[in-house]
Formats: structure tokens, C-alpha cells, sequence
């Protein structure tokens, strides 16, 4: 039998051949089948007859709230990876979100995570777990069919989960579980809400979701390779706001249990800042990031970022955290002037913003050294740093007297804008 990594010592699937992941028959799923057709059959004809912008705008609310607060928050992070903790009511009322995301019961969508999880890691699976077919084929998969493999691993589900009388009960009725969204939506705006908020919301949850894990898997950025696996993950960075940072695949192949997904400056997690908006108000606490991760020897790095971020974390050094002062800002935007000879200089990820784009920011007075690893942009003075949006309004006031009476009415902004996302980082 092949060895297997440590990580998996503890997973909540285990089998004795790591052949059970590979020998299986991709088979026809009426019910799963039928559920989608239905939706999506619903969400084009009642959606095109009942069509409403008030109605579009419930779309958008209704997708947006359960994928974030279900699928990301109650779903994945909370129920699958428990990555942080929060009161039981606040879990079931996130998890309960997730089921409207309508993929299927919280049972039922931790079964098949795992055993996907279980057999991606491992030197090779089913093209079905890999999402290794073509495009139509796996979409085909996916959405209307079902894998029964010949000898399943044994799947654990901890007794707190598995015996909990609400997810119990949330697993057997969880169709039904969209009626009463659905007779709240009719109350409200009569069967456009429910066509649009209801039927298109599950069908845009569940080919949304499909879509993003082919891409996920076979198309994107990497900071990381798990080596060995059957399938790396992937980062798709321009549907991170769509998919409330779900699509930082990589980092979370890389660190599965870590409540943050972007972990990079430029990687716009949604779920994280409601973690931290949530974490403020007193409602989540322990949460789990990298550093306080198992270490995984089959974890290597892929970039200069990934590398450095590796390294930190084997010597447990935090982030350098910003040190944002306003009236050292004003004055410098005030000025727009740099005594004597002092050097100055920026360096950063220049992750949002293209390097070119930055270096044109900055301007000649502002030498700009792209660094990969760093956290945010730093701007240094002679023996002062200012680091984030306030270094580059510095940078502005430094070009021209009209560019610095902007850097002076933004700058207020930008500094407020920095110490929030401090308050409420923890990283």
C-alpha cells in the first residue's frame, strides 16, 4: 500500500486501498437530476414571464446572503472545517443558510466534501472527485449524475454532527426546506420574487458551484503544490467577490482548516471580513489560521510569495502590522516635499494594482520595488514607513501641487480606511 501523508491520519475518510478512490461507475442521479432541471426550468420561463428589476434585485440579495453566510461561513468554514467557533444558534442559523444554497442537506454536503477531499489528496482518484473530464462531460457528472465507487472509504462523521438533532432533521426535509423562503417571497412580491429569489437563486447556487470547482481545479494561479496529489487547486482571482473568496482554491488545498481563504494582499476575501465583523460583535472567536496549522511535508511552495509565507510560518513570525499615524500623513501630503537628499522609496505586492500602474501612481520622486511576499505597500521616507492607501496619497503629493490637494482631501479616508482594516484583521 502507497504511504500516506500524516495530514490524512486524522481525516474523516480513511480506506485500506488507496484504489477505493479510483474503481467506480458514474451512473444517472434521478432525484439530483430532476431537482435541477425543475429549478432551472422554473427560474427561465417563470423568471422571463414575471420579470421585475425589484424581482432581479431579490436575486441578487437572496444569492448573495445565502452564499455568503451559508455556503462560505455556515457551510464550508464552520460545519465542514469547523475553522472557528461561534454560539450553536448562530452555527444552525449559518448552516441552515447553506442548505438554501439547495447543493444539498448539511450531511449530505459534508459526505461528499470529505470524499472528495480524501481523494484528491491522494496520488489518484476518479476523474469524477477531480473534476478530470472534459468540460461538457463533467458538467453532464456533476450536475445529473452520481459516483458509486466499488469499495467506498469509510467515512466518520463525529457524533456531534452526525447525531444532532436539527441537522437531522434539516438532512431529511431539506427540499423543503426552500418553501418557506419561497411563501415568505410570494408575501412579499408575489411569484416573481419566488421565481427569481427561489428557483434562479438555487439554480445559480448549484451550477455556480460546479462551475467554479472545474475551474477550481484544472485553471488558475498557484502559490502552492501539494505534492503527490491527484489534483492541485487553483486560484481564480476574478471571481473571489462572486464566490465570497471561495475561489482561492490553492490556499485552502494548501491549509484546508484555515478560516481565511485570501491570504494575500490583493486576494479579497468576503467571508473573512464578515468573520471579522462577526469576530467585533462578540460572536466568533478562536479562529484558525495558517500559523496555527499542523505542518504538512507535502506542502511546497510555488512563488516567491507562497515561499516566504512558508518560511514564516515555520519560524511562527506574525505579519509586520501597520503603523498608520494621521497627522503624520497630513503632513507629509502637506508638504509634498522631502527634506534634503532622504531616499524614497515603495515597495509591495502590487497584487490589485499592476506594477506599471503603481510605478505611474508613484511617479519619478517614488522608486517602486515590487515584493511579492509583503502584506501591503510600504512607503519609506528616510527612517519613516507609511504603509497601504496612505502611501500611495504620499506618493501623489510628492508629484505636483494639484496632485497633492487630492492627496490631501483622500488622505483622511485612506488612513480611516487602513486602522479599520486593522481593528478588525487578526493576522
Amino acid at each position: 500500500m502507497t504511504e500516506l501523508p500524516a495530514s490524512l491520519s486524522h481525516h474523516r475518510a480513511q480506506a485500506d486501498d488507496v484504489d477505493s478512490v479510483v474503481r467506480g461507475e458514474v451512473r444517472y442521479a434521478p432525484v439530483k437530476s430532476l431537482w435541477l432541471a425543475g429549478m432551472a426550468g422554473a427560474a427561465l420561463v417563470g423568471g422571463i414571464l414575471t420579470f421585475t428589476w425589484a424581482a432581479f434585485l431579490v436575486f441578487l440579495a437572496t444569492t448573495g446572503t445565502v452564499l455568503l453566510l451559508g455556503h462560505s461561513l455556515g457551510s464550508h468554514r464552520k460545519l465542514i472545517h469547523d475553522s472557528y467557533q461561534c454560539p450553536k444558534w448562530l452555527e444552525y442559523a449559518l448552516v441552515y443558510f447553506g442548505v438554501q444554497v439547495g447543493l444539498a442537506g448539511p450531511l449530505g454536503l459534508l459526505r461528499q466534501h470529505e470524499l472528495r477531499d480524501y481523494a484528491q489528496r491522494l496520488p489518484d482518484c476518479h476523474d469524477y472527485l477531480r473534476h478530470g473530464s472534459s468540460f461538457w462531460r463533467d458538467a453532464w457528472w456533476q450536475l445529473h449524475c452520481e459516483l458509486r465507487l466499488q469499495n467506498p472509504p469509510r467515512l466518520t462523521i463525529e457524533p456531534g454532527i452526525a447525531a444532532d438533532r436539527f441537522y437531522r432533521f434539516v438532512e431529511r426535509t431539506w427540499m423543503v426546506q426552500q418553501l418557506p423562503p419561497a411563501m415568505l417571497l410570494y408575501a412579499l412580491g408575489g411569484w416573481g420574487f419566488v421565481f427569481w429569489g427561489t428557483c434562479a437563486r438555487v439554480t445559480a447556487g448549484v451550477v455556480g458551484h460546479w462551475l467554479i470547482g472545474y475551474f477550481a481545479h484544472n485553471r488558475g494561479a498557484m502559490h502552492y503544490e501539494v505534492h503527490n496529489a491527484a489534483v492541485q487547486g487553483r486560484n481564480i482571482r476574478f471571481t473571489s467577490l462572486l464566490t465570497m473568496g471561495e475561489s482561492w482554491h490553492n490556499n485552502h488545498h494548501a491549509f484546508p482548516g484555515s478560516a481565511r481563504l485570501g491570504l494575500f494582499a490583493g486576494e479579497w476575501d468576503p467571508g473573512w471580513w464578515m468573520l471579522m465583523v462577526l469576530r467585533k460583535l462578540g460572536l466568533v472567536w478562536a479562529i484558525r489560521l495558517p500559523a496555527a496549522l499542523p505542518e504538512r511535508a507535502e506542502l511546497q511552495a510555488c512563488d516567491e510569495a507562497g515561499s516566504v509565507e512558508l518560511e514564516r510560518r515555520r519560524d511562527r513570525a506574525p505579519r509586520s502590522g501597520a503603523s498608520i499615524g494621521m497627522r503624520h500623513v497630513l503632513r507629509l501630503c502637506w508638504k509634498g516635499t522631502i527634506q534634503g537628499d532622504q531616499p524614497v522609496t515603495m515597495e509591495g505586492p502590487a497584487a490589485t494594482l499592476p506594477a506599471t500602474l503603481v510605478r505611474r501612481i508613484v511617479g519619478p520622486r517614488v522608486e517602486f520595488h515590487e515584493n511579492a511576499a509583503a502584506a501591503r505597500l510600504v512607503l519609506h521616507v528616510g527612517q519613516r514607513q507609511v504603509r497601504g492607501l496612505p502611501a500611495l496619497c504620499v506618493s501623489l503629493s510628492l508629484r505636483a501641487p494639484a496632485l497633492r490637494r487630492l492627496a490631501l482631501c483622500v488622505a483622511p479616508l485612506a488612513v480611516a480606511f487602513e486602522s479599520t482594516r486593522e481593528a478588525f484583521d487578526v493576522a
